[in-house]
């Protein structure tokens, strides 16, 4: 049994459906095909046995019964020859003696079931059933009793009347009957399989298209493949090629932003790279020639390299920033007030720009974020005001219903290039004379994103630019919610 349930599992799919559709369409034809004999079976018997009730009826008949029930009692056999030939007809004593009719087909086996009839039976309660005849052809019985006989010597005895019809074309309707099921079963079970197999294999073309798609990918590491999907199609094979190629589609964009990223960060760092390879050239060759340079342009090229150094420094944990997964950060997300975020990034940016005056009106606010990268995305967000404002200048921030507003004086951003603000690596051509990565805001966003909230730029009246970053939340925390 094991071995043929590891020879099942190790067939293909589309073959364990077929045998799946014929083994249930073969018990199906199997029980219809049996209830169908017996019900033909029983509907041949009462015909049988309504004939042996016809053949009692009539003057005629019965006259002869008893005529031969007398007749049972003083000869071997009655005299009377006058009766249906197509049947079977003889009288049983209860001692065992059996008188066959003259125009009996021949005599009856007499069974338990007769002699016990005999004993017990009363007239006209007769008695159907099976038995063979001299020959040991089968036939259907009636079985009358309780009649009496009176041997010579005055004594009487119970007996019965056995009246039988042979039932050979009986039996052979129910045989050319159970043939005829029997390979009409063998047909519908053939029938079945074949059009199981030709059912899954057209059910299951979708997945071969899949398997197929799924190995070109393994092989090619081609993204672009797409399998074809009505678009009316609501199936579960619909869903599974809808899913796949979203997931390819997906897969496509995350290397295409990778690939960009790559593309981008080498840009990016091969200037800050160049520059200071080229400082610590000149400081070096100034060491191994004994000219030393002249301190103030020695103080210029360390106070260089010193920069490009913190620039590098900030690129990089940029980087790390963006290439963090959505699982990472799952694991520290927890209810932050937004309010006590703005306050520690507001310290931070004073201290960046002390000619600035930063103005702050800050209400209660609880969001479910990051607290390190929300604190960053705010500072980021201080940062670009403070790089863009003129020295004295003033910087409003307010916070009012999970709505934070940066407000600068500064130049503001050309209509043309707001579209562009929050894209990764990008740099107004203003401001790229300006130390930073174009990285700043894209983290904004995408902190802001994960967050569930949204953050825009947009031209101020009077002139500036104002950042609005909406989260939500609520003005308290939930209870029994340990807020950092």
């Amino acid at each position: 049994m094991k071995r043929l349930v590891r020879r099942y599992r190790s067939l293909p799919l589309r073959s364990r459906l077929a045998l799946l559709v014929a083994a249930a369409v073969a018990f199906a034809v199997a029980a219809v095909s049996v209830t169908c004999w017996f019900i033909v079976q029983g509907k041949l018997y009462d015909q049988v046995d309504n004939d042996l009730q016809k053949s009692l009826r009539g003057p005629a008949l019965e006259g002869q019964a008893k005529a031969a029930v007398a007749d049972c009692t003083t000869q071997t056999s009655p005299q009377n020859t006058d009766g249906p030939r197509n049947s079977y007809f003889q009288v049983v004593t209860e001692s065992g003696k059996t008188c066959v009719f003259p125009y009996s087909l021949g005599s009856v086996e007499v069974t338990g079931t007769d002699k016990d009839l005999i004993k017990t039976g009363q007239l006209g309660q007769g008695v159907f059933h099976d038995s063979t005849d001299a020959d040991g052809n089968s036939v259907r019985v009636l079985a009358l009793p309780g009649y009496t006989v009176t041997d010579q010597k005055g004594a009487s005895s119970k007996a019965a009347i056995l009246i039988a019809l042979p039932l050979n074309s009986t039996e052979k309707t129910l045989n050319d009957l159970a043939l005829i099921l029997l390979l009409v079963s063998g047909i519908g079970v053939l029938g079945a399989g074949a059009a199981g197999l030709a059912v899954a294999r057209a059910g299951l073309r979708p997945v071969d298209k899949l398997t197929e798609a799924v190995e070109h990918v393994a092989r090619t590491e081609d993204l672009g493949i797409r399998i074809p999907v009505e678009e009316d199609a609501e199936d579960e094979v619909a869903r599974l090629s809808r899913s796949f190629n979203s997931m390819t589609s997906s897969l496509a964009n995350s290397r295409d932003l990778q690939q960009q990223l790559i593309a981008d960060a080498g840009h990016e760092l091969r200037t800050p790279l160049t520059s200071l390879r080229t400082n610590i050239e000149l400081l070096t060759r100034s060491e191994e020639t004994g000219r030393p340079l002249p301190e103030a342009d020695r103080k210029a090229l360390l106070a260089s390299v010193k920069a490009q150094m913190t620039e590098l420094a900030a690129l990089i944990g940029d980087l790390q920033e963006l290439s963090r997964s959505e699982g990472q950060r799952g694991e520290r997300v927890q209810v932050v007030s937004l309010e006590d975020t703005v306050e520690a990034a507001l310290r931070r940016a004073r201290l960046r720009g002390p000619e600035l005056t930063i103005n702050a009106s800050l209400e209660p606010w609880y969001t479910r974020a990051e607290p390190a990268a929300l604190e960053r995305a705010v500072v980021n967000v201080l940062d670009n005001a403070v790089k863009f404002s003129p020295e004295g200048a003033v910087i409003d921030v307010r916070l009012t219903q999970g709505v934070l507003t940066v407000r600068d004086h500064g130049p503001g951003i050309p209509a043309e290039e707001l579209p562009y603000v929050f894209d990764r690596f990008w740099r107004s051509p203003s401001a790229r004379a300006l130390p930073g990565s174009g990285l700043g805001l894209s983290i904004v966003a995408r902190t802001v994103q994960q967050s569930g909230g949204e953050v825009t730029l947009d031209h101020a009246e009077g002139g500036g630019t104002i950042a609005t970053v909406r989260l939500p939340g609520a003005p308290t925390p939930p209870p029994d919610t340990p807020v950092p």
